[in-house]
């Protein structure tokens, strides 16, 4: 029986998180942005600075993707990118004017997507499922953690 339930979950955790990306994407794209480039965007808008490894990993993106992505977001005029005192190949980005208008409408679209999609789920539930996910999560880290160490020691066995 647990096996079932678990299956259940698992499966309907990958659906709902689909769904989601995919009702997010509908609307950026209405926006005129991908669903990577809004999500840079709101990554870029919290109160810190960011280097693109750093962006790279938030997104859980290789480098190669994130260049890729600021370049567009740049040539949007939504970021600039400058060099980094020190480190002449890290680059620090910022925001533009322009993007910090386009981030409070994605905030506000969040909000209202958030409502949407949590509409008729009281608190204690909600907080049974937050509660649930983290641990989904942190068993998710702990097993790409041993399975980067298992790969590892392979290589060097």
């Amino acid at each position: 029986m647990k096996s079932e339930l678990g299956a259940a979950f698992t499966f309907e955790l990958a659906t709902a998180g689909r769904k989601m990306r995919k009702l997010f994407d509908r609307y950026v794209r209405e926006r005129g942005l991908t669903l990577p480039r809004a999500r840079a965007l709101l990554l870029l808008a919290q109160e810190r600075s960011w280097n693109q490894t750093e962006l790279a990993d938030a997104l859980e993106i290789e480098h190669p993707s994130v260049v890729r992505l600021l370049d567009g977001l740049e040539r949007q005029g939504l970021i600039t990118r400058s060099a980094v005192a020190g480190d002449r190949r890290a680059k620090q980005i910022e925001l533009t004017i322009a993007a910090q208008a386009q981030v409070r409408d994605l905030e506000e679209l969040t909000e209202r997507l958030r409502t949407t999609l949590l509409q008729g789920i009281d608190a204690a539930s909600l907080a049974v499922a937050l509660s649930t996910l983290q641990r989904v999560v942190a068993n998710a880290e702990q097993a790409a953690a041993m399975r980067r160490e298992e790969e590892a020691n392979v290589g060097h066995g």
